[in-house]
């Protein structure tokens, strides 16, 4: 599957999880709603995987931690906020 496809399943699938729950919801709740549609698609992913992070010279384990990575191939950052902000 190449990388247009894989990203309209999850477009699907983060639209199907939205019409369903609405807005409002913690952010840990769409999580676990959205890989569950992941995972009726079809499709493999890793939660709040972690990532090492170099700082000065050493590596910190750790550092980040990726919301959703999906297929191996792309990164998922949920957000449940009003407005998306730069920090964003």
């Amino acid at each position: 599957m190449n990388i247009n496809q894989l990203s309209s399943k999850i477009i699907g699938a983060a639209i199907e999880v939205h019409k369903i729950l609405g807005p409002g919801l913690l952010e840990s709740a769409y999580e676990k709603c959205l890989c569950h549609e992941l995972s009726i698609r079809g499709l493999s992913f890793e939660k709040q995987k972690t990532l090492s992070i170099d700082y000065k010279g050493r590596k910190i384990d750790r550092g980040y931690r990726l919301d959703v990575v999906v297929e191996n191939a792309i990164i998922l950052e949920l957000k449940s906020c009003e407005t998306i902000e730069s920090i964003h």
